[in-house]
């Protein structure tokens, strides 16, 4: 097991950054390895579970652990094949303004070094991309 910690800050208000990550249904806006989502709620809720899907259309189970509005933070856990990968983000306002939007990957080391560049490209995307 490893743990991995990524940062991105950009001029994407907080407020629309928790509201991305809060809503499933908006993941593939900012998250180009996400084609869709299929969840149990439409928004984010311990116990909620579902299936993140890809462009290539194959999908990984997902489980909701926590949530904390008030903290702008919450924890999930994906399956990959026979290995689980665990997700904490938060969103905390820039220093000069905008978004900080912060992720811990914890799991297999290979699979998370191997899921990084892409969490990354998702992270800078949350905070700067306008919808």
């Amino acid at each position: 097991m490893t743990s991995l910690t990524l940062h991105a800050t950009g001029p994407v208000d907080p407020a629309e950054v928790w509201d991305r990550y809060l809503r499933p249904a908006r993941w593939p806006e900012w998250s180009p390895q996400i084609s869709r989502v299929e969840a149990s709620a439409a928004e984010l809720v311990p116990g909620m579970s579902g299936r993140v899907y890809d462009p290539l259309r194959t999908s990984v189970p997902f489980v909701v652990d926590e949530v904390s509005a008030a903290e702008r933070r919450w924890a999930w856990q994906v399956v990959v094949g026979p290995t689980r990968l665990g997700l904490l983000h938060w969103v905390s306002p820039g220093p000069d303004g905008g978004t900080t939007a912060g992720l811990r990957i914890s799991g297999f080391a290979p699979l998370v070094v191997g899921y990084a560049p892409l969490a990354l490209l998702a992270l800078k995307r949350l905070v700067t991309v306008a919808t």
